[in-house]
């Protein structure tokens, strides 16, 4: 399955939850995506400020690729963001750019 780096918010208590970067990996069609241990439905443009729900807790969830400039969450509000250890050098590096 591919893999990816991304940006992944949970919405479950409203339009900013906690967020993190993680490796996903996606479903042969793109629909799925699964990070440790969740897998992740795609909404088809019926979430409020989401596009993916959990499909073993129904919680709505924000999922996309990771922003240069590090501005990742929906609203640009200054949350802290965690960053998985095992994609933290590769984040800094090939995506945001720091040397």
């Amino acid at each position: 399955m591919p893999t990816r780096i991304m940006y992944i918010e949970s919405k479950a208590a409203g339009l900013t939850g906690p967020a993190r970067i993680g490796r996903v990996s996606f479903s042969r069609t793109y629909q799925s995506i699964y990070y440790r241990g969740q897998h992740f439905q795609r909404l088809g443009g019926h979430g409020f400020k989401s596009n993916y729900f959990d499909v073993a807790t129904g919680d709505d969830y924000w999922i996309s690729g990771c922003r240069k400039d590090g501005a990742d969450r929906l609203y640009g509000e200054r949350l802290p963001v965690e960053i998985d250890e095992d994609v933290r050098e590769e984040y800094w590096t090939t995506i945001r750019g720091v040397r």
